[in-house]
């Protein structure tokens, strides 16, 4: 049970937190919206991938599994790619370059003053351009927000990864702006 009382118990993660609070929802939803479903070189997959890794990393299982369901919808991959992103994505192909700005997320979790100019340089070397490390880095920081707010409030959520399916699919379709809360 949350920490709080939500309007709506049934809805798990952020989902119950963005029914909770309209006025805070709209920024939260708006910057997920810009970083993960506006044009941009990297692919909402990929965008989807750094936040589910950051996600798993940060041990938030709910934003973990709907941003990997979400990266499944957008590839049309099977729900296993939620449990490869916790394997460091070994059964997945993926570019050097997204390994690379992963591994630059990887480190802004850890704390953004981890990240050395030599990660810069590797994911540059490995095609990433400016704006593809700004964002990476954005991302990676974003989440570690979000997430912190799911489970600082102790948002419950659904274990099974097929219970994602259904958001993730919504989310790949429709984005953050205008995806309303789901029953589970």
């Amino acid at each position: 049970m949350a920490h709080i009382k939500l309007k709506n118990e049934n809805l798990p993660g952020i989902v119950g937190l963005l029914d909770y609070s309209p006025k805070t929802a709209r920024p939260l939803n708006e910057l997920a919206e810009v970083l993960l479903v506006e044009d941009s070189s990297l692919t909402r997959a990929e965008r989807e991938i750094i936040a589910s890794s950051v996600s798993y990393w940060n041990d938030c299982h709910f934003c973990h599994s709907v941003h990997g369901a979400t990266a499944v919808a957008h590839l049309k991959t099977g729900l296993y790619l939620i449990d490869d992103i916790k394997n460091n994505l070994r059964l997945t192909e993926v570019s050097p370059k997204l390994r690379a700005l992963l591994e630059i997320a990887h480190k802004v979790q850890e704390g953004g003053r981890q990240v050395k100019a030599e990660h810069i340089t590797a994911a540059r070397q490995a095609g990433a351009t400016d704006k593809e490390i700004h964002d990476t880095v954005l991302i990676a920081a974003a989440f570690c927000m979000y997430n912190r707010y799911v489970d600082g409030l102790a948002t419950w959520a659904p274990q099974p990864n097929e219970a994602y399916a259904g958001l993730g699919k919504a989310l790949a379709e429709n984005g953050y702006a205008v995806t309303t809360p789901m029953e589970y």
